[in-house]
């Protein structure tokens, strides 16, 4: 910054310079009388040449220098002690540095973070390369003094070869910074902005503090950024101005702002390939026509026409139009640069736990359809104990950005230890869902079921399994608020859901059934430390309105497994039938908590859960059991690959000895 008034200064100097140069002949020393007077040069004599000037005789030669040289081989080649230093030429120069002068002002960490010296392993093939390595230390140093408002500073470095240690020196860097620099007056030109002053308010430099590089380019880029934020996208921020006083030790800084045109949203402008038009954008859009342009709400729009995950490259822009609105302000339209990515995708995941076995998932989707983002998926399950095929209908920003539209049709076929089913569905829902790639705060759910599903049914007073035809229709509504920080890894926040599904139920051999399966389930996330993050879950559920038995058994509620209790297999918790078979009931609660010890790109989590499945409509604490076990976590960029080992505390006749679990995302 130093250098801006010195230069200025000089520019003046050589423009002066320059414009005397330039000046026309005197007009005196033109004079035709006088040049009329001269003789013609034709008639001047020529200048006769030089005589070259007679040199002496050449001096008698020396005999012995006519004599002939001795043969080489009579040489003896050996070099005198006195010309090895093996200290300067050795491919192993060992050197110690020593800086003095920064510690004080808080420079030395810095330094010694980018010096070559210090970079090099302290290690050199000969004293020419410490030399060198000093020398751009010096420099390192002095841009050190300067980013801080030290522009008098001065460095110098000396390299000494230490007495009776060949082969090691010894480097002294010393800097002298000099006073430190502050700021004077602190002047932002250009157009006044309404309200006024708002480049200035935005730049926050005070007169009195330091001059330090990094601080001004901060506040310089905070000015670029605050005011397209209320209303001027086309601000141009020029070359700074730092006039130094050397006697003073402040600096005058001026800097010159360009607000440009106080801008209002216009409409919307497509270009490249588009995929949506300017009526879809619109659509997702949180601002109207008219509002005064806020470049924050651009950014929101960029980043959900990134979310539908339909395009390569998309960008947004702000374009003049030069239509002035009644209070002074401009109409900015949006330029929407599109670039179509692919729209098919192909995915699989997979997973094992005990009571569930081997579970492996396919899909194939196109997402774009029916445009706009009218997706269609296909998917397939296999697994050792459910199988499967499924058909889904998405319309994601249907009517209203991020609200989705579904309809969807599974057949599946379950064996379960609680019950086998072979099932048909068909559903649909109009909801507001967190998605990996956008994390929302309220998400909410309303839909409808109907399914057809045939069952083994214990039956109380046969003491036995029956098959079973049930015929249900559903309505399923859910509300959610999500605080965490992570969709899939959350290390702080908190999250609530709860579920309310009325439902109307016809069995073979019996009547109609109506009843209402209630859950609401919270999980909360502390971070101990940097590496360690404390997690707790908690899980009630109710179903009243019906006996147990009449209720179709894929309806009950059921505890145990990877996502609940750990330590015991898939829905073994609660009543059992005279063969140890899980019966599902009418209440449940679950309790978790656990330590994530995270260390790289793996982890450790212990934990310890409880829980228990009641015939009752109202969840007692009477009977829990009690999980504990240890997991391991591989993070990658997509959320944590997880393995869960765990063993039933107090364990009783029936119950595993170890439960594994694998799958993808923590366990809550």
């Amino acid at each position: 910054m130093r250098g801006y008034g010195k230069t200025a200064a000089l520019a003046a100097i050589l423009g002066t310079a320059s414009a005397a140069a330039a000046q026309p002949a005197d007009p005196l020393l033109d004079d035709p009388a006088f040049e009329a007077a001269l003789p013609p040069l034709e008639s001047i004599a020529p200048v006769p040449p030089a005589v070259p000037p007679t040199l002496p005789d050449a001096a008698p030669t020396d005999p012995e220098l006519a004599l002939p040289l001795p043969p080489i081989a009579t040489f003896d080649a050996t070099p005198p002690p006195a010309i090895a230093v093996a200290d300067e030429t050795s491919s192993d120069l060992r050197y110690t540095v020593q800086v003095v002068g920064l510690k004080d002002i808080g420079l030395e960490g810095r330094f010694r973070e980018l010096s070559a010296l210090v970079e090099g392993g302290k290690k050199a093939a000969n004293a020419a390369q410490v030399s060198a390595r000093a020398e751009e230390d010096v420099k390192l140093a002095e841009r050190l003094l300067r980013s801080e408002g030290y522009y008098d500073g001065i460095a110098t470095s000396v390299v000494d070869r230490l007495v009776d240690q060949p082969g090691r020196v010894a480097v002294t860097l010393t800097a002298t910074p000099g006073a430190r620099y502050a700021l004077g007056t602190v002047t932002v030109t250009g157009p006044e902005t309404v309200p006024p002053r708002l480049a200035y308010d935005a730049l926050g430099l005070k007169s009195g503090a330091p001059i330090v590089a990094a601080v001004i380019e901060t506040a310089e880029a905070n000015v670029a950024l605050r005011l397209p934020e209320q209303g001027y996208p086309f601000v141009a921020v020029g070359a700074r101005d730092v006039l130094l006083d050397e006697a003073a030790h402040v600096g005058d800084y001026t800097l010159p702002v360009d607000s440009g045109p106080r801008a209002t949203f216009g409409g919307f402008q497509v270009a490249g390939d588009p995929v949506f038009g300017a009526e879809h954008i619109d659509l997702l859009a949180r601002f109207k026509p008219g509002q005064l342009y806020d470049s924050r709400k651009v950014d929101d729009l960029r980043q959900a026409l990134v979310a539908t995950s339909l395009f390569s490259t998309v960008a947004v822009e702000p374009v003049r139009t030069q239509v002035a609105g009644a209070d002074g302000t401009e109409a900015v339209d949006l330029l929407v640069r599109q670039t179509k990515g692919p729209w098919r995708s192909l995915a699989a995941s997979g997973g094992y736990g005990t009571g569930e076995g081997i579970k492996v998932q396919g899909s194939w989707t196109h997402r774009n359809l029916f445009p706009d983002e009218g997706a269609l998926s296909l998917g397939a399950v296999a697994g050792t104990q459910q199988q499967g095929i499924n058909a889904t209908f998405r319309r994601s920003n249907a009517g209203l950005r991020d609200r989705t539209f579904q309809l969807g049709a599974d057949v599946a076929r379950q064996d379960f230890d609680a019950y086998n089913a072979q099932t048909i569905t068909l559903s649909g829902s109009l909801s507001r869902q967190s998605t990996p790639i956008w994390q929302k705060r309220w998400t909410y759910s309303v839909g409808g079921e109907i399914i057809a599903t045939r069952e083994s049914r214990f039956a109380t007073e046969l003491t036995a399994r029956e098959k079973s035809t049930y015929f249900i229709a559903a309505i399923p509504l859910q509300l959610g608020y999500d605080a965490s920080d992570s969709l899939l890894d959350p290390a702080t926040g908190f999250r609530v859901t709860g579920r309310l599904s009325p439902e109307a139920q016809k069995r073979s051999g019996g009547g109609f059934d109506g009843y209402a399966r209630v859950l609401i389930e919270g999980s909360a996330y502390f971070p101990v430390m940097q590496s360690l993050v404390l997690a707790g879950r908690v899980r009630v559920g109710s179903i009243p309105g019906v006996a147990r038995d009449d209720i179709a058994p894929s309806r009950r509620l059921y505890s145990g497994g990877g996502g609940s209790v750990r330590g015991f297999g898939y829905q073994e918790l609660g009543p059992k039938d005279a063969n140890g078979d899980p019966l599902g009931g009418r209440s449940v609660n679950e309790f978790a908590i656990e330590g994530r010890y995270r260390f790289g790109n793996f982890g450790v989590v212990p934990f310890v859960d409880a829980g228990q499945v009641y015939g009752s409509t109202t969840p007692g604490f009477s009977g829990l059991r009690y999980g504990a076990g240890i997991g391991g976590r591989y993070y990658t960029n997509f959320g944590p690959l997880r393995v869960d080992v765990a063993t039933p505390l107090g364990r009783r006749a029936g119950d595993p000895k170890i439960a594994v679990y694998f799958s993808i995302g923590q366990a809550f």
